[in-house]
């Protein structure tokens, strides 16, 4: 039997709030505190033996330090590719076409918004309604090849308390 093809569903960390010292939304950064909470969830991953041959972000500041971080905190570190498709704008049948093209791999990670990441994970899975993802929460959801909407398996969905434990 073919090893699945998993894909991991990543929230952002915590961010700057919205307002007047950010009025382009998507040039808001992961707060000191999120960054520090969010390399604990990274050591839940690493706790887990969690590894990504690629990491997809949207192009949003706060994603793509997200994505950085998840990628300094496993072992072997895997590129990050910025893909519009993961912005809040972006839009699942996108999504869908760039997983096609990297179903050879063994593992991706997406690291995007809510309430879009809730919204894929749902549909990739085939459950009615969205998943809701803590900033922070990650989710694992395996496809035989190829990978079609409503076809993937959970294998598991954690909120970022229950990895930051497992990282201790």
């Amino acid at each position: 039997m073919n090893e699945p093809f998993s894909v991991y569903l990543v929230r952002h960390a915590i961010a700057a709030e919205r307002g007047a010292e950010w009025p382009n939304d998507d040039e808001r950064p992961l707060t000191s505190r999120g960054a520090a909470r969010f390399r604990e969830v990274v050591a839940g991953l690493a706790a887990l033996g969690v590894s990504f041959d690629e990491i997809l972000t949207s192009p949003a500041v706060r994603t793509i330090q997200t994505a950085e971080l998840l990628a300094q905190g496993l072992t072997a570190a895997p590129p990050i590719v910025e893909l519009a498709a993961l912005s809040p704008t972006g839009s699942i049948a996108a999504v869908l076409g760039e997983l096609a093209k990297r179903v050879d791999r063994d593992a991706v990670a997406l690291v995007g918004h809510e309430p879009g990441i809730g919204t894929l994970a749902a549909r990739l899975a085939g459950a009615a309604t969205p998943f809701e993802f803590k900033k922070g929460a990650v989710c694992r959801i395996d496809f035989d090849r190829p990978v079609s909407v409503g076809d993937g398996r959970l294998v598991w969905f954690a909120p970022p308390r229950l990895l930051r434990q497992l990282g201790d």
